[in-house]
């Protein structure tokens, strides 16, 4: 690899389930179309003979774009990260055959067992952290002959609408990652109907501190600029089952749409970041030091969301009052007085403006909106200000440039404060 390309990227987590069980994800396969077990035995491919020669690793599984490492439990796991994180790096820069150019034979066992593994991957990283925002949870709970058998419990247990959810989301994003599924079964006793990942007797049934419900985000996938939270697209299309540019696409259409908050009280110093598709959520909240942890998207954030509708008024009143020194104002200001750190803020708070201008043109009001301008312009808008006025049927008068007609309505809109 030369020194100007992209270091890859290398998620390291520990399991829930089992302590010495160890996951670095990629972002995209290790070998396509190869999947493989370790221990030591036989001859070993490249990525095995060094992930094997480090002290501590006693297994490793390989499936997709995970690699699954067993420790011995006299070692320590937070020890051995870094080196396991370097060993990949340098065999996958070094081979495009990382697992060899043979498939090894795998029994049964061992093939549903890295089947078994891989689901496992797709359920924590998918599907669980929107299915928490319903205090539910899906386990792989093992596979045999290819045929998998999820676990629902929590909020899943007993839902009427679960099975659509195994159906329609769970089982086509788990087909659609692994073809060679022979089958999906549902073993859930939903008739149980207990719900465990929930405090009894709260109304808004807060979720309790679970570690698979507040998992740390990695460090790099969430940066603070300029005012701004932004989450790597391909981090956050993973979360929502989408791919980076579906994401972007759904984020200016608003298919996709995001808010963050501002915490009060108690939880003073902290910001929870919101993002919501027609089909999933995923939260996250960042703590006073900087520490981004996923939790389940709260209730509230349907109501948060649905607000979004009505920024255009937020904007109208935030503007009107302003008092003449602080105008004008620039996009990226209004987008933090609405409250929106997000990717896209500026696209939603130019929609929004521009849906005000439709309404003034309509009452024969100044244009508000042109209280707003372009950092990167100076003191004029942006050239959707232009178009949609054209658009709206407030046209440029004769003798005027774009600049004197900003000029006029912007005077207009002081004056009318």
């Amino acid at each position: 690899m030369s020194d100007t390309a992209k270091p890859r990227r290398i998620r390291a987590q520990t399991s829930p389930r089992d302590p010495y069980l160890m996951r670095f994800i990629l972002d995209t396969p290790i070998q396509a179309g190869r999947e493989a077990i370790f221990d030591g035995t036989g001859d070993n491919p490249p990525l095995a003979r060094a992930l094997l020669e480090i002290d501590g690793v006693g297994k490793i599984q390989v499936a997709a774009e995970t690699i699954l490492v067993t420790r011995m439990p006299s070692s320590d796991g937070h020890a051995l990260k870094a080196p396991i994180a370097e060993a990949i790096r340098q065999v996958l820069n070094s081979t495009d055959q990382p697992l060899g150019d043979v498939s090894p034979v795998m029994s049964p066992k061992e093939s549903d067992a890295a089947l078994l593994a891989a689901v496992t991957d797709l359920l924590d990283a998918r599907a669980n952290p929107a299915i928490a925002s319903h205090g539910g949870h899906i386990s792989a709970e093992k596979v045999q002959g290819g045929t998998v058998y999820l676990r629902m419990s929590g909020g899943c247990q007993g839902c009427a609408a679960s099975a659509a959810t195994l159906r329609d989301g769970v089982e086509q994003m788990i087909r659609a990652a692994r073809p060679d599924v022979v089958d999906i079964i549902d073993v859930t006793d939903h008739a149980a109907g207990t719900d465990p990942y929930y405090k009894s007797g709260s109304r808004d049934m807060t979720p309790q501190k679970n570690p698979l419900l507040h998992r740390p985000v990695p460090e790099q996938e969430i940066q603070r600029d300029k005012g701004q939270y932004l989450i790597s697209p391909d981090y956050l299309a993973r979360q929502l089952s989408m791919d980076a540019q579906t994401l972007r696409e759904a984020l200016r259409s608003g298919e996709v749409v995001s808010r963050s908050e501002t915490g009060t009280g108690p939880d003073t110093g902290k910001t929870r970041l919101i993002v919501r598709s027609s089909k999933r959520a995923w939260a996250a909240e960042i703590t006073e030091d900087g520490q981004a942890y996923e939790i389940p998207p709260p209730r509230a954030a349907e109501t948060a969301i649905a607000s979004e509708a009505s920024l255009q008024n937020r904007i109208r009143a935030h503007l009107n009052g302003l008092p003449v020194k602080d105008l004008p104002i620039t996009y990226g200001q209004l987008a933090r007085a609405m409250g929106l750190y997000m990717p896209g803020s500026i696209a939603k708070v130019t929609q929004a403006l521009e849906e005000t201008m439709a309404e003034d043109a309509r009452t024969g009001a100044p244009f508000v909106a042109a209280l707003v301008v372009s950092k990167a312009s100076g003191i004029s808008p942006a050239r959707g200000f232009f178009d949609q006025a054209h658009k709206v049927g407030r046209e440029v008068q004769a003798g005027e440039d774009d600049k004197t007609f900003h000029k006029r309505e912007f005077d207009a809109a002081n004056a009318a404060l």
